[in-house]
């Protein structure tokens, strides 16, 4: 296992429309994981939600999260990021249509985002960041 990689040694592993799962910190200090369509932008994962949402809440009280992308096919390619997410409003509407058109299509991505039910992004930047692969042992 190649182990303290960066996030360019990964190739194209960040844009690739995996899911990500996402941890918050529930009140009693458990973790909720929550698989998240996300965006790598400007250094960081992009996860768009709604402001009413259990992940939100969480991160309102709790700034703290960990995000984990991996691929299920060699070479095993993964990043985890944990850090202080911050809650952002503006530029939200782009973020939708970008992160929904990746998972879904043009077309169907720019219909997901008309619905608006997403208006809320999650912004985490690099904190503590672990990358790794097996490229070496395969």
């Amino acid at each position: 296992m190649r182990k303290n990689l960066t996030v360019d040694d990964l190739g194209d592993l960040v844009g690739i429309p995996l899911l990500a799962v996402l941890a918050t910190y529930r009140r009693d200090g458990t973790v909720l994981l929550s698989p998240v369509w996300h965006e790598w932008r400007h250094g960081g994962f992009q996860v768009v939600t709604g402001s009413g949402d259990v992940k939100a809440a969480h991160l309102r009280r709790d700034p703290r999260a960990s995000i984990v992308v991996c691929e299920h096919s060699p070479p095993y390619r993964g990043l985890e990021l944990r850090g202080r997410a911050r809650l952002v409003t503006a530029g939200v509407a782009d973020a939708v249509t970008r992160i929904a058109s990746r998972y879904l299509g043009p077309e169907a991505g720019a219909a997901y985002a008309e619905r608006g039910r997403d208006d809320l992004l999650i912004r985490l930047e690099p904190g503590d960041l672990r990358a790794w692969d097996f490229a070496d042992d395969l």
